[in-house]
Parts: structure tokens; C-alpha cells; sequence
């Protein structure tokens, strides 16, 4: 990648996305964002009530991680973002085009275990399910790559890093 690109690293609670979103940034030399900060105090108060959110809950949110991913074009940038659906990826490509996604994908029953053991975090492993049931994996016209969150933090960045560097440069 010559030109900074905005990475979106995205994917279920519990696979990472706090832990390698501002480890890929230093490793890419750009800012970090953390996704869950765009949210409302509604959402935040939902979730931690274990009440998954609505595609219209999440507008809002998507929109403010559109704008700052968007503010960030042609100087490059990490967001954390779920990310869940083809929508709301399209919801963010149509703010800020030139995203490119990170999804971090893994065996459930790693992710619940990584879950169990976080501390702090607003979502309870019991919206895991709901996360799985809403989850719609990259297609292969959306500009992504996916990384396996087995093994450490560092092997999980190297791996993305990698595979971003692996992907055509955008065209224009």
C-alpha cells in the first residue's frame, strides 16, 4: 500500500478489535480510533443491559465512523468498528470510499473464552450469539482481507499487516 489507507478492523465482540486496531496503527504508522467510543450513551446503556442494538440504534454510530474515517482519507487511519453487516459496511464505503476492512474471524468457543476474561467491557458474552446470528463475512467485491485471531496479539497484527499488503492498490 503506498497511499495511507483508513483500515476498518472488524469482526464479533471478543475477536480483537481493541487489541489489534492500535496495534496494526503503529505498525502502519497511522492514528487509531476506537469504535466503541462513536457510540451514544443509549447504546452503550443497551448493551450493558445484554439488549442487542438496532440497525437504526446503530446509524448514528456507523455515521460517526463514517465521518472520522472519511477525515482521515489519503492520510490513512485504523478504526475498530463490529461491522457486522454488508449494510453497514456499505453505510461506511458510501462515507469514506477507500476503506478497507480487517475482519477478524475465529473458532466461537476461542472468542466466548477471550470474552470471559475481559474486564471492563460493556458486552456481555451472552450477546455473543446474537453477534454470530447478525454476522455477514466479507464478500469478495468488498476491498478486505480476513486474519485468524488464533495465537498472539503480535502473530494476529503481523498476519493483518501482511494480508493488507497483499491487496491491489485502488484504482484512481
Amino acid at each position: 500500500m503506498n497511499t495511507p489507507q483508513v483500515v476498518v478492523v472488524m469482526g464479533v465482540a471478543g475477536t480483537g478489535k481493541t487489541t489489534i486496531g492500535p496495534l496494526l496503527a503503529a505498525r502502519l504508522g497511522v492514528p487509531y480510533a476506537e469504535g466503541d467510543d462513536f457510540h451514544p450513551p443509549a447504546n452503550i446503556a443497551k448493551m450493558s443491559a445484554g439488549t442487542p442494538l438496532t440497525d437504526e440504534d446503530r446509524g448514528p454510530w456507523l455515521d460517526a465512523i463514517g465521518d472520522w474515517a472519511q477525515g482521515r482519507a489519503g492520510l490513512g487511519g485504523v478504526v475498530s468498528c463490529s461491522a457486522l453487516k454488508r449494510s453497514y459496511r456499505d453505510r461506511l464505503r458510501a462515507a469514506a470510499p477507500g476503506v478497507v476492512f480487517v475482519h477478524l474471524t475465529g473458532d466461537r468457543a476461542l472468542i466466548e473464552d477471550r470474552m470471559s476474561h475481559r474486564q471492563g467491557h460493556f458486552m456481555p458474552t451472552a450477546l455473543l450469539d446474537s453477534q454470530f446470528a447478525t454476522l455477514q463475512p466479507l464478500q469478495a467485491d468488498e476491498a478486505g482481507v480476513a486474519v485468524d485471531v488464533a495465537g498472539s496479539p503480535a502473530e494476529i497484527t503481523e498476519r493483518a499487516a501482511n494480508a493488507l499488503g497483499s491487496l491491489p492498490e485502488p484504482i484512481g
